[in-house]
């Protein structure tokens, strides 16, 4: 799934992303930090990766692999 970086801490590495089909969807410190990322720019498109509850365990630039 993608969205776009509505909000992003770069002190607490957390954020706010906005789905394609409009939905608010949070990611904590860890999902940021799976990704290997030093940084996310808001309207920044992304690729959300989640696990079977839901929870977004990894948030990554949609050419990364």
């Amino acid at each position: 799934m993608q969205g776009t970086v509505a909000t992003f801490d770069a002190a607490t590495r957390s954020g706010l992303l906005l789905l394609d089909d409009g939905t608010e969807l949070p990611f904590p410190a860890p999902a940021f930090d799976a990704s290997g990322l030093r940084l996310l720019r808001l309207g920044q498109r992304v690729r959300v990766e989640t696990d079977s509850e839901g929870a977004v365990v990894r948030v990554t630039i949609p050419t990364m692999s």
